[in-house]
């Protein structure tokens, strides 16, 4: 038998002359990682000589952590090659042994030494926090690949433990708490954003990450009250994924149930959905949609609240969800004002939605009938006051149209004519929502087209009169006057104008006035 062992083949393990027979490869492709709590059984005898130490005679199997200087190099290098179950020979020199001094009585000095070892288990060790603080040992491993984000809402057990064995605190049964707000102890929400859904796991937990979070007191004995490390073993059973739509937490979104496919709503988008609003004390204020006869809406076109909107182009088809909502999106959500410091809940479920077609994928006759339809939708809005949404409806009615070179000439002068009446209409809004350089920049593309199109020059006068461009203003105005004298809207700017003028005159002349009187 020992002739044939070593007639197997060897292997050398990096450069400095240890080498490894395999006799009984293992059950899996794993190896374990620097770190990892290793069980094994082995024995040992000097080459040429005796067997004088075997873990059989102990009983149990020998545990240490793998790469930490627990046990001599060539374990650290060998066994790191090993998998689940298996055995084999290793020979290890004296320079990854006890090298030049031995290990008397039993080892002399430059033994070279032969290990029969087979590898029974080990546990991952992960340091959480890279500086040993928080030690997480993986007991069972997970499912899947997925972990809980930094706003998720997670379901686990746990008991928590002092190195003595007593129980500080535990979960009767299951217990869901936010990774936001925490619990316990920092270290319980640290760890759990590192395991898989099913995972067990060990937390060794040093005093300085056993502080609770603020208004914690769920421990029977007050953890922070001695040095000693913690123990606690955790398992992961699920969490619900929490969207932070905007980045601040002024929506999050909880999904309850997972939708299809892969698609969401964008703006444009028709949404067929169902949601109750609740406030903070659970009454409802809002209910839309039943399944036989979901609530439809446009996404984008303040139609719904707007938190509610921007969850809803987050969801697929079928998803499920809660959205709070702070309260800066709560305005015109019913009549009275709302506190400043109110949310509310609303659960939600997209049963479908269809996009607009997208422009690229349009004929030029698809084109020109889109651009013709959001102009009318705008022109619809900006009758209702509502100018912010009706500038993005001619903003999406110019994209159809504004870049296409494949219009025929009688489509290329619709195409130009609808163009220019959708930025005089958006310049209309800029002017509405003070925001004149906007205007002034849309009535200047109009103008290059068409250098005698009053309009623009009367919307482009109108915003440098605003923001007191007076000779710009004047010079728009008697051009627009020149080519229509009798316009009466270019009249009454070309007054106001006048009279701003001569405002200007009186407060210079007082300023001069006073700088004479102070020189005097």
């Amino acid at each position: 038998m020992e002739a044939e062992i070593w007639c197997l083949p060897e292997v050398k393990i990096g450069n400095h002359g240890l080498r490894k027979r395999v006799l009984h490869k293992g059950n899996s492709w794993k190896t374990p990682f620097p770190g990892d709590e290793v069980e094994v059984r082995y024995t040992l005898r000097l080459k040429d000589g005796e067997f004088f130490d075997s873990s059989h005679d102990k009983g149990t199997p020998f545990k240490f952590r793998l790469g930490q200087g627990e046990v001599i190099r060539g374990w650290d290098e060998g066994i790191a090659t090993m998998k689940k179950g298996e055995r084999a020979i290793f020979t290890v020199p004296p320079e990854m042994a006890y090298g030049e001094i031995g290990s008397p009585p039993t080892v002399p000095p430059n033994a070279t030494l032969i290990f029969d070892i087979e590898m029974v288990s080990w546990y991952s060790i992960r340091d959480i926090t890279g500086d040993g603080g928080i030690l997480k040992k993986i007991m069972r491993e997970g499912e899947g690949w997925a972990t809980p984000k930094d706003a998720d809402e997670v379901l686990v057990k746990y008991v928590a433990s002092t190195e003595d064995g007593i129980i500080v605190s535990k979960s009767d049964e299951e217990l869901e708490f936010s990774l936001t707000d925490g619990y316990l102890c920092p270290a319980m929400s640290k760890a759990v954003k590192t395991m898989r859904k099913g995972e067990k796991a060990e937390l060794s937990v040093k005093f300085s990450y056993c502080s609770r979070y603020p208004g914690d007191a769920h421990c029977n004995n007050d953890i922070t009250a001695t040095n000693s490390k913690l123990t606690i073993d955790l398992e992961l059973l699920s969490w619900k994924n929490v969207i932070d739509v905007m980045g601040d937490k002024k929506i999050l979104k909880k999904v309850i149930k997972m939708g299809d496919g892969f698609d969401r709503p964008t703006e444009g988008s028709l949404a067929k959905v169902i949601y109750i609003g609740r406030k903070d004390d659970g009454t409802i204020f809002e209910c839309k949609g039943t399944p036989e006869e979901p609530f439809e809406y446009i996404c984008l076109e303040e139609q719904i609240n707007e938190g509610l909107d921007r969850a809803v182009m987050t969801m697929r088809k079928g998803e499920q969800a809660t959205v709070k909502v702070s309260s800066e999106f709560l305005h015109g959500t019913e009549n009275g004002k709302w506190p400043p410091t109110a949310s509310v809940l609303y659960e939600i479920m997209l049963i479908n939605f269809a996009k607009e077609k997208s422009f690229w994928k349009m004929d030029t006759q698809e084109k020109l009938e889109a651009c013709q339809s959001k102009k009318s939708d705008g022109n619809a809005l900006f009758k209702a006051g509502r100018f912010e949404l009706a500038s993005k409806k001619y903003e999406k009615a110019s994209k159809y149209i504004e870049f296409d070179h494949s219009f025929n000439d009688d489509e290329k002068s619709l195409a130009s004519s609808l163009l220019s009446s959708c930025s005089l209409n958006n310049a209309a809004c800029k002017l509405k929502l003070g925001k004149y350089f906007e205007a002034s920049r849309l009535c200047t593309k109009v103008l290059e087209v068409d250098p005698c199109c009053v309009k623009a020059l009367f919307r482009r006068s109108q915003s440098y009169l605003r923001t007191s461009d007076l000779e710009k203003a004047e010079a728009d105005i008697k051009r627009a006057l020149a080519i229509d004298p009798n316009n009466r809207e270019v009249r009454l700017v070309y007054q106001e104008l006048k009279d701003k003028k001569r405002q200007y005159f009186r407060q210079e002349a007082e300023i001069f006035t006073n700088m004479l009187s102070s020189m005097g």
